[in-house]
């Protein structure tokens, strides 16, 4: 387990105005089947609008996070991306957890604010298309999900569920991600 405060996994989820609701929304959901503890925390507010109109509410502020130490951070892509990679203390956070071995995620269009804050160089990282082009120094992988240490990336909406299930098996264990993809009926034949 990394770096958080107790047995149970913590998880932040830092969520922009223009959020990729199926992103957010998929991993908030199976960490939380998995009994791992999700804090989703507004970079606007606690009510941000996803891209397609749906408004989620946050637990807390991504301000009032941003010191306290998680097990993972996990960045949900879409337009609000460009929000997330302009934030310093974002950045800053996610450098200091990834320095402390702690779980850094991100899907999408979201794998641009690793590459901002230095996460990226010399990794395997799979992203959305539009952002191949900002990752200089980064190999870019064409698999629904790509783990390079205690990096995780994804490409999009459509792998958002193994996404989120690679999550849980990295703070939970294979097992319970087994589980919960089961209780799912994921990928069931």
């Amino acid at each position: 387990m990394g770096k958080g405060t107790g047995s149970v996994p913590r998880v932040l989820v830092p969520m922009s105005e223009g959020f990729e609701e199926i992103e957010a929304v998929s991993v908030i959901d199976i960490l939380r089947r998995a009994k791992i503890t999700v804090v989703t925390a507004g970079v606007q507010g606690r009510l941000p609008t996803g891209s397609r109109g749906v408004a989620i509410a946050c637990d807390s502020l991504l301000t009032d996070e941003l010191e306290r130490s998680f097990d993972a951070i996990v960045l949900p892509g879409g337009p609000g991306t460009a929000s997330l990679v302009e934030h310093e203390g974002l950045r800053a956070a996610l450098r200091r957890h990834a320095a402390e071995g702690a779980l850094v995620a991100a899907i999408c269009a979201a794998p641009w604010v690793l590459h901002v804050a230095g996460l990226l160089a010399g990794r395997k990282v799979a992203c959305f298309p539009s952002v191949e082009d900002r990752l200089d120094g980064a190999t870019i992988v064409y698999e629904e999900v790509v783990r390079d240490g205690q990096l995780i990336t994804s490409r999009g909406a459509g792998t958002a569920i193994p996404f989120a299930l690679a999550l849980v098996a990295e703070l939970a264990g294979e097992q319970v991600a087994r589980e919960v993809g089961q209780s799912i009926i994921f990928r069931a034949g």
